[in-house]
């Protein structure tokens, strides 16, 4: 049974006790919500890890960083501090996209490492090690090496798997009679494509759809349907292209689902802002409400070293609007291999935009902690403040650095702290009231 057809049968199973607690929500509707296919758990059976997360609809929004090493840099030390750095940053997931080095010992040690839900490209995997290990070109990578290095991963343990089974010969014949201003951006899409175009076959994971759901199920690997042909820039977003690989998703995701399989869907990608929320109502309805995952999205193009940045407002929006799931973005995007502080900024500012979403959602608690860090900002409690801020080790530096962590306001105001001035308004009224009417002198004669 896998935890699915657990949640269909109204199985309660201590997995379910332990999400429904973290998510702080009803165990009945966590599982009415993974019967339905709105929420997913990410929980490989050979993965252990605490505490353990839901993702999709009622849940709090949720955030993944992604990681891994390249072929011009593969430091197996500084990926594994990347985990430590994101986890602590606040990601609710990760997803290792090594491409570098030794990526089946790189993959077990991060999860190893990795205390929440590892997701992988196993594409990524397989054309590697076809072009790095035995001189060969993408092209000559085997349905059966591409199927066997998913299995090794579910085995392993791998939570999720981003596979691009949406992209098939018709999508393919598509694409080439609407032009695009970027074309395919996705690395696993554009492998897929130029796989299918040398051999003059279907893509294998569109083919061979059922034998992919019979692994993952057995190993209770979620699905994340990838966004193959996602926009890479403005002036791609919501084509043709987009769209029908999005059709494709929604009736693969009821086959997944008619398996015993999770499914997540994966979105944009670059979109200007007044397309997003058409994008999410568009996916919730092809995809029966299905979680879906955003990259971003990127609400312009032209500011690189800031992405994080253009990613979080896209994010937030994107959130706000019903997306379940924010990938981040890091300064490093469209440049060069994120470094340890990419990948904190990255998770910082896509927490901030998944936090101002669950506020707009209700999600439970998040308006709360606004509410107190205002109480607390009101007392001038820096303590309080630093604490409850999604960056307490920046907010202290900063107060640090004001030169005015000993004094009661901030280097900004000063003793022309508008809040000080305030408060002594209210004392000096309140005293004014005791010592008599509350009049002034002149007004009491």
């Amino acid at each position: 049974m896998s935890i699915r057809e657990d949640a269909i049968q109204g199985k309660v199973t201590p997995l379910f006790e332990s999400c429904a607690a973290n998510e702080a929500i009803p165990v009945e509707q966590l599982m009415a919500g993974v019967a339905e296919g709105t929420i997913a758990i990410t929980k490989n059976i050979h993965h252990d890890f605490d505490p353990v997360i839901g993702i999709g609809k009622g849940t709090r929004t949720k955030i993944n960083a992604n990681i891994g090493s390249s072929k011009d840099i593969n430091s197996l030390e500084e990926e594994l501090e990347k985990v430590r750095v994101a986890i602590k940053a606040g990601a609710d997931t990760m997803m290792d996209l090594s491409m570098g080095g030794d990526l089946d010992d790189v993959r077990r040690q991060i999860l190893a490492n990795c205390p929440v839900p590892l997701g992988t490209v196993p594409i990524y995997q397989s054309v590697a090690e076809a072009v790095e290990q035995q001189n060969k070109n993408i092209v000559d990578v085997t349905v059966d090496e591409m199927f066997k290095v998913i299995e090794k991963q579910a085995i392993d343990g791998v939570d999720f798997m981003t596979i691009h089974c949406g992209i098939n010969r018709h999508l393919q014949e598509r694409l080439s009679r609407q032009k695009r201003v970027m074309g395919v951006v996705s690395r696993g899409g554009s492998f897929t494509l130029e796989w299918m175009s040398h051999h003059g076959k279907e893509n294998p994971m569109f083919e061979y759809f059922d034998d992919l759901l019979a692994i993952l199920k057995e190993h209770e690997v979620t699905l994340s349907l990838g966004d193959g042909i996602r926009p890479g820039c403005l002036a791609d977003a919501t084509d043709r292209n987009q769209v029908q690989e999005l059709i494709n998703l929604g009736e693969l995701t009821e086959r997944a689902w008619d398996a015993g399989v999770q499914v997540i869907i994966e979105g944009p990608g670059h979109m200007p802002m007044d397309q997003i929320t058409a994008n999410i109502m568009l996916q919730k309805k092809m995809c029966k409400n299905a979680p879906f995952y955003v990259l971003g999205p990127l609400v312009t193009d032209i500011a690189p070293g800031y992405d994080h940045i253009t990613g979080a407002i896209g994010g937030a929006i994107a959130a706000a609007a019903g997306a379940d799931y924010l990938c981040y973005v890091t300064p490093a995007e469209h440049l060069k291999l994120p470094d340890v502080q990419d990948v904190h900024e990255g998770v910082i500012a896509s927490k901030i935009a998944a936090h101002a979403a669950d506020l707009v959602k209700g999600v439970p608690g998040a308006l709360e902690r606004d509410r107190l860090m205002a109480i607390r900002r009101s007392k001038l409690d820096w303590k309080g403040q630093i604490e409850l801020s999604l960056d307490p080790e920046k907010a202290a530096r900063f107060r640090s650095e004001g030169g005015s962590d000993k004094t009661p306001a901030c280097s900004m105001c000063g003793s022309y702290c508008a809040i000080q001035v305030f408060n002594r308004s209210q004392v000096n009224l309140e005293k004014a009231k005791t010592d008599g009417c509350g009049c002034t002198k002149d007004e009491e004669k």
